[in-house]
């Protein structure tokens, strides 16, 4: 009999989402992304950080101060990064998007554009913001679904 206690999709992908988050480099909030089409297979993930080619150490990473003293200007988002990440030479259009945050206002065109028809998220704690009331809002005009996670599982281990 085979066992009953595995993990669902949701987890599974949700679980690639926050482990791509531990590869940022951000002291302050670690973000992944997973694309996955109708049949349950990774297209692309994704994490915040500093564009390709440019050197991480040598970026800002602060929260606070202005301008090109933040790392506003220069981070890269979890969701856009899986979108370009993406190299399946066909479209992502129909997609599903795991992401450990909700997506700002700039991630959401571009998820809107590419097709991707979902989102599930993980956490919305900046859903009093201006940016994510402009996501949900272009989300909710463009039919894009939008998700929050259901945590309805015991922690998850592994043993070899």
């Amino acid at each position: 009999m085979k066992r009953a206690d595995y993990i669902t999709w949701d987890q599974y992908f949700m679980g690639i989402a926050i482990m791509s988050a531990l590869r940022s480099k951000d002291p302050g909030t670690q973000v992944g992304a997973c694309i996955v089409d109708n049949d349950n297979r990774i297209l692309s993930v994704g994490y915040n950080g500093m564009p390709t080619g440019c050197n991480d150490d040598d970026m800002p990473w602060n929260r606070d101060g202005e301008g090109l003293a933040s790392k506003y200007f220069f981070v890269c988002h979890a969701e856009l990064n899986a979108i370009l990440n993406y190299r399946g030479g066909g479209t992502l259009k129909g997609s599903r998007c795991y992401a450990t945050l909700f997506p700002c206002n700039e991630c959401a065109k571009a998820i809107i554009q590419s097709g991707i028809r979902e989102v599930i998220y993980m956490s919305d704690k900046y859903a009093d913001t201006d940016s994510t009331i402009a996501s949900k809002k272009m989300f909710d005009m463009a039919g894009v679904k939008y998700t929050p996670y259901k945590q309805n599982h015991k922690q998850i281990s592994f043993e070899l």
